[in-house]
C-alpha cells in the first residue's frame, strides 16, 4: 500500500497544478460564470461514463494495467490543454482529462483488496491522506508558476509540469508497485454485467442506496463551491492564481492532517456514522461562512471547516460503500459510487454557475449549505439503523 500512496500523491501533485489557473485560463476567452463551471465540470462529466469502466477493467484485468493507461491519458490532457489557443480546446483538453479520472476508483479498489473490513476505513483515510497532500503540493506549485496576476499568467509551464509529476508517477507504478488483484483472484469472477446493470444492482441494494444518494447531494453542494472558488477569490478578494492556489494548497494541507492523522485515530474508536455527521455539520458551516466572508481570516476559517469536513466525510463514505459489496465487486461497486460522484460534479457546478450568474458571488454557498440539511438527516438515519441492529 506505501508504493500505491506514493503514486497517488504524485499523480495528484500533477492534478493540482492546473487547478488554480483553470479559471483565469477560461476568463482569458471571454468565458461567462456559466461557462467557467461548465468547463470545470467536463471532468466529471466524462468521469461519469468512464469510472464504472475503469472499475469493470481492473477487475478483469487488474489494478495495475489500469492506472497504466489513466495516467498515461493524464499526461496527455495535460500537454493538450498546455497550448490551447480557443475555450473548445479547454473543454476538450478536460473532457480527456476526465476520461482518464477512473483510476480513483481503481485505487480504492486497490484498498479494498488489501485490507480488512475493520481497517478499511484507516486504509481510505491514509489514501485521503495522499490526496490532501498532492492537493497541498501542486495548487502552491502551480500558483507559483502561473503567476500572481489575474490577466498576465503563464500557462505553458504549470501544464508541463503537471505531465512531468504525472509521468513519474507512471514510472513508479510500472517498476514497483505490486498487483493487488492477481489473476487466480480474477478467474473466479462472475459472468460480467453491463454498466447500466450494475447501476441497477446497486441502487438495489437499500443501503447502499441511501450511501449513494448521501454522496451525490452532499458532492452536488462541496463540487458548486470548488468550481466557483476561483471566480469568488478574483471579484471578492481581487485574487490572481497564486493567491487561489495559495488557499488550495491551504486547504490540502488541512486534508492532509486530518485524514493522516485526526480521522485514522478516531475511526478506530468512533462508528463511520458518526463520524460522516460530523464532516457533513463541517462542510455545512464551512459553505455558510464562505457565502459570509469578506476578509482572509473567514476565507480561512471556512476553508478550514470545508477541508476538515471533506477529510471525514470522503473516507468514510467509500468505507461504507465498500462494506456493501463482495470481495469480487469492489471495482465495480466502488466504479458505481464514482459515477454517482461525477454526475453530482456535473450538476453541482451548473447549478453554482447559474446562481452565481444570477445572485452573486455568495448565493451559491448559501444555498448550498441549505442543500447540505439533506444528507446529514439521511447520515442520522444511518447512526439509527446501526443502534437498531
Amino acid at each position: 500500500m506505501p508504493i500505491l500512496l506514493l503514486v497517488v500523491f504524485i499523480d495528484l501533485v500533477g492534478f493540482g497544478i492546473v487547478i488554480p489557473l483553470l479559471p483565469f485560463f477560461a476568463k482569458r476567452f471571454a468565458a461567462s460564470p456559466f461557462e467557467v463551471t461548465a468547463m470545470l465540470s467536463m471532468y466529471s462529466l466524462f468521469q461519469l461514463f468512464s469510472a464504472p469502466l475503469w472499475g469493470r477493467f481492473s477487475d478483469q484485468y487488474g489494478r495495475k494495467p489500469a492506472l497504466y493507461a489513466s495516467i498515461a491519458a493524464s499526461i496527455a490532457s495535460y500537454l493538450w490543454m498546455s497550448h490551447a489557443d480557443a475555450l473548445w480546446v479547454l473543454f476538450a483538453a478536460r473532457a480527456l482529462q476526465g476520461a482518464s479520472a477512473g483510476n480513483i476508483s481503481v485505487c480504492q479498489a486497490y484498498i479494498a483488496d488489501v485490507t480488512t473490513p475493520q481497517t478499511r476505513a484507516r486504509g481510505m483515510a491514509a489514501m485521503g491522506g495522499a490526496f490532501g497532500l498532492g492537493f497541498m503540493c501542486g495548487p502552491l506549485i502551480g500558483g507559483v508558476l502561473a503567476g500572481p496576476h489575474p490577466t498576465s499568467f503563464s500557462v505553458t509551464l504549470p501544464g508541463y509540469a503537471a505531465a512531468l509529476f504525472s509521468l513519474l508517477a507512471l514510472v513508479i507504478a510500472i517498476f514497483s508497485l505490486k498487483e493487488s488483484f492477481p489473476a487466480e483472484r480474477r478467474a473466479t469472477l462472475g459472468p460480467r454485467m453491463g454498466r447500466l446493470a450494475q447501476i441497477t444492482d446497486a441502487f438495489s441494494r437499500p443501503r447502499l442506496r441511501i450511501l449513494m444518494a448521501l454522496f451525490f447531494v452532499t458532492t452536488f453542494a462541496f463540487a458548486g463551491m470548488e468550481t466557483t472558488f476561483g471566480l469568488w477569490g478574483h471579484d471578492r478578494m481581487h485574487w490572481g492564481p497564486q493567491q487561489v492556489g495559495y488557499m488550495f494548497g491551504f486547504v490540502g494541507a488541512t486534508l492532509v492532517v486530518m485524514q493522516s492523522g485526526v480521522v485514522r485515530r478516531l475511526a478506530k474508536t468512533i462508528p463511520e456514522e458518526r463520524l460522516l455527521i460530523a464532516g457533513l455539520i463541517l462542510i455545512t458551516i464551512g459553505l455558510f461562512l464562505l457565502a459570509s466572508a469578506y476578509s482572509l481570516w473567514m476565507a480561512v476559517l471556512a476553508n478550514f471547516c470545508l477541508a476538515s469536513g471533506m477529510a471525514t466525510t470522503s473516507p468514510m463514505i467509500s468505507s461504507l460503500v465498500s462494506r456493501e459489496a463482495s470481495a469480487l465487486e469492489q471495482g465495480v461497486i466502488l466504479g458505481v459510487n464514482q459515477s454517482v460522484g461525477s454526475f453530482a460534479r456535473v450538476a453541482g457546478p451548473a447549478f453554482a454557475g447559474i446562481a452565481y450568474t444570477v445572485g452573486g458571488s455568495g448565493l451559491p454557498y448559501f444555498l448550498g449549505a441549505a442543500i447540505m440539511l439533506a444528507p446529514i438527516w439521511l447520515a442520522m438515519g444511518l447512526v439509527r439503523d446501526r443502534v437498531a441492529a
